[in-house]
């Protein structure tokens, strides 16, 4: 059965689901099918929560096993960047092993994320600094890394 639940955040909506009882999607889309059922979601929603409070660097969640071999690879690496610091796409390719011909394929697997923000998938960004590629949008990126603390937050001159 998947259920879910939508909690408000500094970036906006997000859906969260659960297959079985483990976190299977952390979403920004809104999107939800008729046959999910609404659920509680309490200690996700308590850690997202504290995360965005800057009382919580490391999500501490059951997550659910979805992926092929690859993605999964390519995600286990992603959660062993450290809040509050950034790595790019080349880097984690090194990271992984893989030939820098790859970097494309290393992309399209941090774009399949399904656990936005929980994988922290932002902090990976181009070898220049850019804020490349992020399927919240890079407003959201911008946003999180900020929140981190890796960029400065950008003054609104009047």
């Amino acid at each position: 059965m998947i259920t879910y639940t939508r909690i408000d955040s500094p970036v906006g909506e997000l859906v969260l689901t659960a297959v079985d009882g483990k976190l299977a999607s952390v979403s920004m889309s809104g999107t939800v099918d008729p046959d999910w059922q609404l659920a509680a979601f309490d200690k996700e929603k308590q850690q997202l929560a504290e995360y965005f409070a800057g009382t919580r660097t490391v999500f501490e969640l059951e997550l659910a096993t979805a992926g092929t071999d690859f993605q999964r690879r390519v995600w286990d690496e992603i959660d062993r960047i450290p809040y509050g610091k950034t790595i790019s796409y080349g880097d984690l390719t090194d990271r992984l092993g893989l030939p820098r011909e790859r970097v494309r394929a290393v992309a399209a697997a941090i774009g399949a994320n399904p656990l936005l923000v929980v994988r922290p998938c932002h902090r990976v960004i181009g070898a220049d600094g850019s804020l490349t590629g992020y399927a919240g949008g890079l407003d959201r990126k911008e946003f999180l890394l900020t929140h981190e603390g890796v960029l400065q937050p950008q003054l609104e001159l009047s």
